[in-house]
C-alpha cells in the first residue's frame, strides 16, 4: 500500500491506526505496512528526504537520507535504518535528530555532491533546489569529496531542441525513470552502470533527440535538481525583442494565465492574464496575442473536419493539439496517425495567422515578424521546429518559452508580476476569446469545446446544457455519449490524459475493443495546467492541478462568449481571409501531416535485470 493511499484511510478510518510507537518522544499511532516516513509525516514530524516521492509511490531508498535511529521494544541495541522504506512494528521507538543520525545524514549529502557539479549558481534551478535545501538542513559548509574530473565525464545531452539532460547534476534519485515508465508507460529511460558509474541514461545507448523520450516534460517535474531541464531560449527571445527592425509577437496558452502567478508568489490558480500583457509591453513586446484566439479557430477547422469523418464513418478521430501526443503516435503507434485529426495545434494556427494575416492588417511585413509563444509545455519546442510547420523556410514559431523560462527572463528585467496592474490586448483582431477557447486548458476541455461547436452546427441552436459535467475529471479516462441530432445521432467520445492511459486506450483501439467517435488525448496528467513546463513542486507531483482547473471553469462560466463559432474575431477571420472552416485556403495554413518514427522498445535479458534492481545504488 503507497503512503498516500494510507494517507486518506487515515482520514477515513482513524481507527484503523492499530501500532503504537513513539517518534521523538512523541507517541503515534500507525496503520499495518505503514512506513515510518508515513506515520512520521501523519504526526507532523520532519524527516528529510530526496529520492522519494509520494504522490507517484516512488520510495526506492537510494539516497540514505531519511535515516532515523530505531529501538526495537525489549531490546536496547539500536538500528540505523532508512524511513521511506521500513515499516512501523508495535512499540518502535524512532529517533530523527540524534547526533549520530544527524552526522549520517550530513554524509550521505557530502557523498552525493562528491560527483555533483558545483556551480550552484548558475543553475536553473538555483534556489529551487532540493538538493541545496539538504545541504542547509545538515548544515553542510564544505565538500571533501568533489570530484571534478569525474563529474565532468558525465554525460551532458543537449541533442534535443526541447530538452537538456545534464548528468553532471543527476543525483541518480530515479524519479526519472519511475514516472516515464509506471506513470507515463514511454519508458525512455533506464538506469545503466553499478556503484559510482550507476547513472540513468536513455534506453540502447541513444541521445535525447533519437530515443523514444516523446518531450512531455513529466521527468523534469519530478526532477529534484538541474539534471534535467528544459532548452533556455530566453537570450533568443531577447534579441527579438531588442531588434527594432523586428515586430516581435508574443501568444500565451490558456493554462500559462493560471499557472503563472504561482511563480511570483500568488496563489494557485491565480488568473493573471492582464498581468502577462503587462509585463510583456514594459519588456519591448510589439504584439500581444492571446492562444486562446487560436483555440476558437481550432474548433471550427476540427469539429468540421470531425463532422467530415463522422459522415464517411471513419472513426474515431483522435484530436492534434497536445504535441507531446503526437511524438507519442508517431514514435510509438504510427499505425494511427490517419486516425489524428489534421487540424494544427493553437500555437501554430496562432503563429500562421500572425505571419499571413497580421501583416495585412497591421502594414507589417511578414518577413520581419517573430513570433514567441509561451507555454506551459516542453514539447511545444519541440513542436515549432518539425520541418511540417514552416513558412517559406522559416518557422511559424520562432521561439518557445515554457512558464519558468518566462519567470525567469522577468526575473531579468526586474520585473515582479505581482507588483504590476493588470491591462488588456489591444489588438481588434485577435484578442477575443471564448469560454470554449479557455477550456483547452484542461483535460476533457478540447472535447467539450468540440462538442458545443458541432451540436450547433449539426442543429443551428446552441446545446442547452453548456457545462457537460460528464465530460469533466480527473479520471484517466472519461468517456460519454452527446446526442448530436440530425444524421448524427449520438456520438461516443472519450477523453484520456497521461500517457499510460493513453497507450491503453490505443491498444484497445487497435484491437478494435472500442467504439468511440472523438477521442481527446492530453499527454500531461491534467492536461496543459500540468504541463512539463510549468511551475515544479518541491516533494510532490501534480499538488496544483485542481486550482488551475477550477480557474480555468471559472473564466469560462464569466465569458460574454461560450462557444468558438460566436467569437466574432474568428468570424471575421473567416469572412475576410479564410472564407470558411477547411476550405482550401484554411486547409493550407492551417493543417498539417504527420510521419512514422516508429522505435522499436527491446529490451535483453540483462535490461529486464537492471530494471528488477534499478533501486540497487551503491555510494
Amino acid at each position: 500500500m503507497c503512503t498516500t493511499d494510507l494517507a486518506q484511510l487515515a482520514a477515513r478510518d482513524p481507527e484503523a491506526a492499530t501500532i503504537s510507537l513513539t517518534i521523538n518522544k512523541t507517541a503515534c499511532r500507525a496503520f499495518p505496512n505503514e512506513t515510518i516516513l508515513s506515520c512520521a509525516r501523519r504526526h507532523d514530524i520532519y524527516i528529510p528526504t530526496l529520492c522519494e516521492m509520494d504522490d507517484i509511490d516512488h520510495t526506492p531508498g537510494a539516497c540514505r537520507i531519511c535515516m532515523v535511529d530505531i529501538v526495537q521494544a525489549g531490546r536496547d541495541k539500536h538500528q540505523i535504518a532508512s524511513a521511506c522504506d521500513t515499516p512501523v512494528r508495535e512499540g518502535m521507538n524512532v529517533a530523527t535528530r540524534t547526533r549520530e543520525v544527524r552526522d549520517i545524514q550530513k554524509l550521505q549529502v557530502e557523498l552525493l555532491m562528491a560527483d555533483h557539479l558545483q556551480d550552484c549558481a548558475t543553475c536553473v534551478r538555483h534556489g529551487d533546489c532540493e538538493l541545496q535545501d539538504l545541504a542547509q538542513f545538515v548544515g553542510l559548509t564544505e565538500n571533501r569529496f568533489f570530484d571534478r574530473e569525474r563529474t565532468l565525464a558525465r554525460e551532458v545531452d543537449t541533442s534535443s531542441p526541447a530538452l537538456i539532460r545534464d548528468m553532471q547534476r543527476c543525483v541518480r534519485c530515479q524519479r526519472c525513470v519511475a514516472v516515464c515508465r509506471h506513470h507515463q508507460q514511454v519508458d525512455a529511460l533506464a538506469m545503466e552502470g553499478t556503484g559510482l558509474d550507476r547513472l540513468v541514461t536513455l534506453r540502447h545507448g541513444t541521445d535525447q533527440l533519437n530515443s523514444t523520450c516523446v518531450t512531455c516534460g513529466q521527468c523534469v517535474l519530478v526532477c529534484p535538481t538541474g539534471a534535467l531541464g528544459e532548452r533556455d531560449e530566453c537570450e533568443r527571445a531577447l534579441d527579438f525583442i531588442c531588434d527594432p527592425e523586428i515586430t516581435t509577437v508574443v501568444q500565451f496558452a490558456p493554462a500559462v494565465r493560471v499557472a503563472f502567478g504561482e511563480e511570483f508568489g500568488m496563489p494557485a490558480g491565480t488568473n493573471v492574464q492582464g498581468h502577462i500583457i503587462t509585463a510583456c509591453k514594459k519588456i519591448g513586446v510589439d504584439i500581444v496575442l492571446d492562444t486562446n484566439f487560436a483555440a476558437d479557430v481550432v474548433i471550427m477547422e476540427e469539429g468540421t473536419e470531425l463532422l467530415t469523418r463522422l459522415k464517411d464513418r471513419s472513426r474515431p478521430t483522435f484530436t492534434s493539439c497536445c504535441p507531446a501526443w503526437i511524438n507519442f503516435a508517431e514514435i510509438h503507434y504510427p499505425e494511427i496517425l490517419p486516425l489524428l485529426s489534421s487540424t494544427k495545434s493553437p500555437q501554430q494556427v496562432l503563429s500562421t495567422i500572425a505571419k499571413t494575416y497580421l501583416p495585412e492588417i497591421h502594414g507589417v511585413k511578414p518577413e520581419n515578424i517573430r513570433v514567441i509563444s509561451i507555454m506551459p509545455c516542453t514539447a511545444k519546442k519541440d513542436e515549432a521546429v518539425r520541418p511540417q510547420l514552416t513558412m517559406d523556410g522559416a518557422p511559424e514559431t520562432d521561439v518557445v518559452l515554457t512558464t519558468r523560462e518566462f519567470a525567469r527572463l522577468l526575473r531579468r528585467e526586474g520585473i515582479d508580476l505581482k507588483d504590476l496592474e493588470p491591462s488588456a490586448f489591444d489588438d481588434p483582431y485577435m484578442s477575443e476569446f471564448s469560454g470554449a477557447g479557455a477550456i483547452f486548458g484542461t483535460t476533457g476541455g478540447v472535447m467539450e469545446a468540440a462538442v458545443r461547436t458541432i451540436y450547433s452546427v449539426v442543429n443551428s441552436k446552441e446545446l442547452d446544457q453548456i457545462e457537460l459535467e460528464q465530460l469533466r475529471g480527473f479520471e484517466g479516462v472519461r468517456a460519454a455519449t452527446v446526442d448530436l441530432g440530425g444524421p448524427f445521432g449520438e456520438v461516443k467520445v472519450a477523453m484520456v490524459h497521461g500517457l499510460g492511459d493513453t497507450r491503453a486506450l490505443v491498444e484497445k483501439v487497435l484491437a478494435g475493443e472500442t467504439d468511440f467517435d472523438f477521442i481527446e488525448v492530453m499527454a500531461c496528467p491534467g492536461g496543459c495546467v500540468d504541463g512539463g513546463g510549468s511551475l515544479r513542486s518541491k516533494k510532490a507531483y501534480l499538488p496544483l492541478a485542481i486550482a488551475r482547473r477550477d480557474t480555468i471553469y471559472n473564466v469560462d462560466r464569466k465569458a460574454n462568449v461560450r462557444q468558438s463559432h460566436n467569437n466574432q474575431q474568428v468570424k471575421t477571420l473567416y469572412r475576410d481571409f479564410l472564407e470558411a472552416p477547411n476550405s482550401e485556403t484554411a486547409h493550407t495554413l492551417l493543417h498539417t501531416h504527420y510521419t512514422d518514427r516508429r522505435r522499436e522498445m527491446q529490451q535483453t535479458v540483462k535490461d529486464v535485470w537492471d530494471d528488477i534492481t534499478m533501486s540497487s545504488v551503491v555510494y
